[in-house]
């Protein structure tokens, strides 16, 4: 197959639509290996409070939910943490790995599922196609749309030098169950952190070098809706987390097949120094790339100025030398970002000066 051309592995089964949280039962029951293999559910720790959720959540035999905080961004310790808890807690591996939350858990549960599998740390794996085997069975249910960590072939963690994803053909969820219903709680700030998320991640691909028709018709349908979303009044809530929660897929599709650029090697550096949520730093970042992004900026901005939302500043104001040399060297070291968004000679156009910039102004 020529190198040109890219065999992409997207998650193969979906379910789609209000109530199909409640087939999550039916979806396992033909991938339990025996009694003695139990699937792990790794739930967002929100969910303590919402008994109707969690009762749903069909557990049987040894089956065991494991509520993760979301508060930091996951991490590759995380990660090893909960491989070695399931390994001693069970004389088998796990049936399956089953991710309930946002797009911190679907990245966590992703790669505990892989790692299962793996041998080593998840930090040995953080980079592109160094995972050699596939994981356990996986399944994600996003409770938050925008990241498109539902449908990626990558689960982003914060390891011990930078903040970088374990991107491989193996990494995709064997099934996803997408239910609207489940993000109607959302609060404002974070439905619109995600969102813009989901968002950005179109502007960077429809704007990239990597560009093909295939990314191009994803992420101009994703775009399409997020607009839509985001600046028509007259949708119902329902409508909106519906609309949200396909652009999220279709986003998460175009990127697969192209990539993100500058406003996420951007966010991975903020996320890793200052601890600052993924759809945040992305905001932040964007506000100031109006010179590699300007119909995307501008959309942004009139987004975010229909929903009266208030992005930080001055957040690097009083960053030491040291942290602004960290932050710098990650985001310049996301080599395929900046070469989407620039173009192979993109080192002539950007160095440390011109990045250091960037964060000074946010």
């Amino acid at each position: 197959m020529p190198a040109s051309f890219r065999n992409m592995s997207l998650v193969p089964r979906v379910l789609f639509g209000i109530g199909t949280f409640d087939q999550l039962n039916s979806v396992l029951l033909s991938h339990r290996r025996n009694a003695r293999a139990p699937f792990v559910f790794l739930v967002d720790d929100v969910f303590t409070q919402r008994h109707d959720i969690v009762q749903k959540i069909p557990c049987s035999y040894d089956d065991q939910i494991i509520f993760v905080s979301t508060i930091e961004e996951p991490t590759t310790i995380q990660v090893d943490d909960l491989v070695q808890q399931i390994i001693l807690n069970y004389q088998e591996l796990p049936s399956g790995v089953i991710g309930i939350g946002g797009g911190s858990v679907m990245d966590l549960a992703k790669a505990v599922a892989l790692l299962l599998t793996n041998k080593g740390g998840a930090s040995d794996y953080q980079g592109w196609d160094l995972v050699q085997s596939p994981g356990v069975y996986s399944l994600g249910i996003p409770t938050i749309s925008g990241t498109g960590a539902e449908v990626s072939r990558t689960a982003v963690l914060k390891g011990p030098e930078m903040k970088l994803g374990i991107n491989s053909d193996f990494t995709p969820f064997d099934q996803v169950i997408l239910d609207p219903e489940l993000t109607l709680d959302v609060p404002k700030n974070q439905w619109f952190y995600t969102g813009m998320d989901c968002f950005i991640h179109c502007v960077e691909s429809l704007n990239g070098t990597f560009l093909n028709a295939f990314s191009q018709v994803h992420g101009e349908k994703a775009m399409a809706l997020c607009e839509n979303v985001f600046l028509n009044s007259k949708l119902t809530t329902l409508e909106k987390s519906e609309q949200l929660m396909m652009a999220s897929w279709l986003g998460g599709v175009s990127i697969a097949n192209s990539q993100v650029g500058i406003v996420h090697a951007l966010s991975y550096g903020l996320s890793f120094v200052k601890g600052i949520k993924h759809g945040l730093g992305n905001c932040m970042a964007i506000e100031h790339l109006e010179t590699y992004y300007p119909e995307g900026t501008k959309m942004y901005r009139k987004m975010k100025d229909s929903h009266q939302i208030d992005i930080p500043s001055g957040v690097c104001e009083h960053l030491s030398e040291r942290e602004y040399q960290q932050m710098t060297k990650i985001a310049l070291s996301l080599n395929p970002l900046w070469e989407n968004a620039l173009g192979r000679n993109w080192k002539s156009v950007v160095n440390e000066k011109v990045v250091r910039e960037l964060y000074e102004k946010m």
